[in-house]
């Protein structure tokens, strides 16, 4: 079959190298990708916002199944286009993609249906923001309803940082995404990235990571879009895992399924595990990045089979196998991410670091410049590897990082952390 996936990210890197592999591919398109993904696909120059432009590529081409990776496309109604032109599609419609698009319509869904969840109030005006803010104190958490490529959650330690943050959002300073704010309690826990793939009725529990959202050792320094990831998370025992389906996964399908907007795709819920449970803190309506990058060096099974199960509603008695091996991810970014930064800086050393034993290295914001390799986005590279413990897998991803040499980046040197420490006892 012909398929196509639209995207550009590490994340799309990782399942074009897994769709790839797939004896069921016949040619594999991607829009518009990047330099790694070149060498998994056909790279098409397509403007992905332009709905019209990526159908009549679907017909030229022939395309038989698309694959959506990131949240804007999906939130635009991308899958509903496709749909509707007669191609079949992987991802939630734009309804059920609110799950990620509306952080207020999720809070309303959990509060309605008993899921458990931070406690929460929607504002469209500061003062009364600031004003709930002043009644409950620090530390509190701010988030913009829509999306902001991950930079759309505060977790404010004082007064005066929430207050900021109110001003920021209703000051435009997230765009749209910040016209409406939800203001959260301050969870305690350990935080886990869950995964579910979702059939509209039926939902088979993926695999489990732990993300690092801060730039900085030790995470420290501001937000991003994620600097690495590990799978699977310690803290995802079997019985959170049966807790986090049955408490949380299965009640939102059903919720969804009962507003005439079932849910088909990849289900992400950030958790934090709590002293009462697992306890959701947002849902993303796609697979996460740089999770998968980790997910798909674990998937032993053929992904294709697994996503067209999906969309057609068939994954009742589908089941998927793992590797039991750890896999690690670090994000290389350019220097000044998450603030602003240069492209075009040069990167070399990346075929010797490949051959360390383990190790994938996935392009995210890369591009191919006479045989060059240059940066060209925020987050640049994902060196991933796997590992019989956290630890080799991690060991095996820096020694991958020290045979690259590009002056331009830079990454986090503990990605891992808290699972390595597991691991010796500490």
């Amino acid at each position: 079959m012909n398929i196509l996936l639209l995207g550009s990210g590490g994340r799309e890197h990782a399942l074009a190298w897994k769709m790839a592999a797939s004896p069921l591919v016949d040619r594999l398109y991607c829009a518009p990708g990047n330099a790694g993904i070149g060498k998994e696909a056909e790279l098409v120059g397509l403007d992905i916002t332009d709905h019209a432009a990526v159908i009549g590529f679907c017909k030229s081409s022939k395309i038989d199944f698309v694959v959506v990776g990131p949240e804007a496309p999906l939130c635009a109604g991308i899958v509903d286009d496709l749909e509707s032109a007669g191609f079949k599609t992987f991802g939630p419609s734009k309804a059920a993609a609110q799950l990620e698009g509306s952080k207020g319509f999720t809070k309303d869904l959990c509060r309605a249906n008993g899921i458990p969840t931070a406690a929460y109030e929607r504002f469209s005006e500061a003062e009364p923001a600031k004003a709930y803010v002043r009644r409950l104190g620090a530390p509190i958490v701010i988030k913009a309803d829509g999306l902001a490529a991950g930079k759309g959650v505060v977790v404010a330690q004082t007064l005066a940082e929430a207050e900021a943050a109110i001003d920021m959002m209703f000051g435009g300073g997230l765009g749209d995404a910040g016209a409406e704010v939800v203001i959260e309690e301050f969870m305690v826990g350990e935080e886990a990235s869950f995964f579910a793939l979702c059939d509209g009725e039926t939902a088979i529990a993926l695999a489990s990571a732990q993300d690092h959202k801060r730039v900085g050792d030790g995470d420290t320094g501001p937000n991003t879009g994620g600097m690495g990831a590990y799978s699977p998370a310690p803290v995802m025992t079997p019985e959170m895992t049966a807790r986090t389906m049955d408490e949380i996964v299965r009640p939102t399908l059903r919720a969804m399924k009962q507003m005439g907007t079932p849910f088909k795709g990849v289900l992400f819920a950030g958790l934090m595990m709590t002293k009462d449970g697992p306890k959701l803190i947002e849902f993303n309506a796609r697979f996460g990045d740089p999770e998968t990058q980790a997910l798909m060096l674990r998937l032993m099974s053929d992904l294709v089979p697994a996503l067209i199960a999906s969309r057609d509603g068939q994954l009742k008695n589908f089941d998927l196998r793992w590797y039991p091996d750890a896999a690690l991810t670090v994000v290389m970014a350019t220097n000044g991410y998450p603030g602003s930064y240069g492209k075009g800086s040069m990167i070399e050393g990346l075929d010797a670091a490949a051959e360390v034993e383990g190790v994938e290295i996935f392009h995210a914001g890369t591009k191919s410049d006479g045989g060059r390799i240059v940066a060209n986005g925020g987050r640049v590279l994902n060196v991933s590897a796997l590992g019989k413990t956290v630890a080799e897998a991690q060991a095996r991803a820096y020694r991958a990082i020290d045979r690259i040499n590009w002056p331009g980046g830079f990454c986090r040197r503990d990605i891992g952390w808290q699972a390595v420490q597991r691991e010796i006892g500490g």
